[in-house]
């Protein structure tokens, strides 16, 4: 212990100094430990900017990815034919009773082979395209059925295909005419007069004109790549025969068409085309023949 003044001035000031070095340990420590704690928000704003700007650009490249396959997998159908211009099929305009009551009467000619009529009354119009192949012995043919805008031909014709009706059939005419160009087929007995044994009304384009309007007598393009009905005289006679159009055909405004040819099937039409017609005629027979095989649903 400090016996004298001077050595308790001493050990004061020695206590002193030692409590300014240990108040000065801790004032460095504690800046220390402030710049570390700095340091490590820095590192953890930057960290968290760096997941965001990966998250938002994982999330940027998703929906990118996203849009660009969206398309590819919810193709709603093929593009329209060309429509509402002039000498063009006339744009659609769906009538109020689209679909309302399809109705499939007996015919005056019996069926040329079994098959029963399709289902009558309302029929939906969705989906607005139907895909399905055809198949024949000199390629495939994929088809879009427009059940949008003519649902009782497509009410038919699906319930024909389904049946088998066009199974082993001969498309028994092809046309080569500057004004008409298409191959017809859907008749069993291959002479044009078969038929499924019932009629139904056309569709459009005919619905888009006022009954008894002159323009159903005036020719509009049939453009390549058009699905129609076939029927002889009349509006009301369409039966089971229907024609593909592989180049742009003029007729009257009376034959509904109720589909579109993809890219394929025009590439099978134009083989068939180009093998031309028996006898070298500009209509009659394909030169080789054009047997079906099956009309599927894809």
């Amino acid at each position: 212990m400090p016996t004298t003044n001077a050595e308790r001035r001493e050990a004061a000031k020695r206590k002193l100094e030692e409590q300014l070095a240990r108040r000065e340990a801790r004032a460095r420590r504690n800046r220390l430990l402030a710049v570390i704690g700095s340091v490590v928000a820095v590192i953890a704003l930057v960290g968290a900017a760096v997941y965001v700007f990966v998250l938002d650009r994982d999330d940027a490249e998703s929906d990118t990815t996203a849009q660009s396959e969206t398309p590819d997998t919810q193709l709603a159908g093929p593009t329209p034919l060309p429509a509402g211009g002039p000498g063009q099929l006339p744009a659609f305009n769906p009538p109020p009773d689209l679909g309302a009551d399809c109705q499939y009467p007996a015919a005056a000619t019996p069926a040329s082979k079994e098959v029963n009529p399709p289902r009558t009354g309302k029929v939906p119009t969705d989906p607005e395209w139907v895909s399905v192949s055809m198949s024949t012995n000199q390629g495939n043919l994929g088809l879009w059925l427009d059940n949008g805008k003519a649902p009782c031909t497509v009410n038919s014709f699906v319930s024909l295909a389904q049946q088998g009706y066009f199974d082993d059939t001969t498309c028994h005419r092809l046309t080569a005419t500057p004004a008409l160009s298409v191959l017809q087929c859907g008749d069993p007995t291959g002479t044009g007069a078969g038929g499924p044994g019932y009629q139904f009304g056309n569709e459009y384009p005919t619905n888009q004109y006022p009954q008894g309007d002159p323009a159903l007598q005036e020719p509009v393009t049939y453009p390549r790549g058009a699905l129609a009905m076939a029927h002889s005289a009349g509006q009301h006679n369409n039966g089971s025969q229907f024609f593909l159009v592989y180049q742009d055909s003029q007729l009257p405004p009376d034959y509904t068409v109720f589909g579109v040819i993809d890219e394929t099937g025009l590439e099978t039409l134009d083989k068939i085309a180009a093998a031309g017609i028996a006898g070298n005629a500009m209509d009659g027979a394909p030169a080789e023949e054009v047997r079906v095989t099956s009309i599927l649903m894809d």
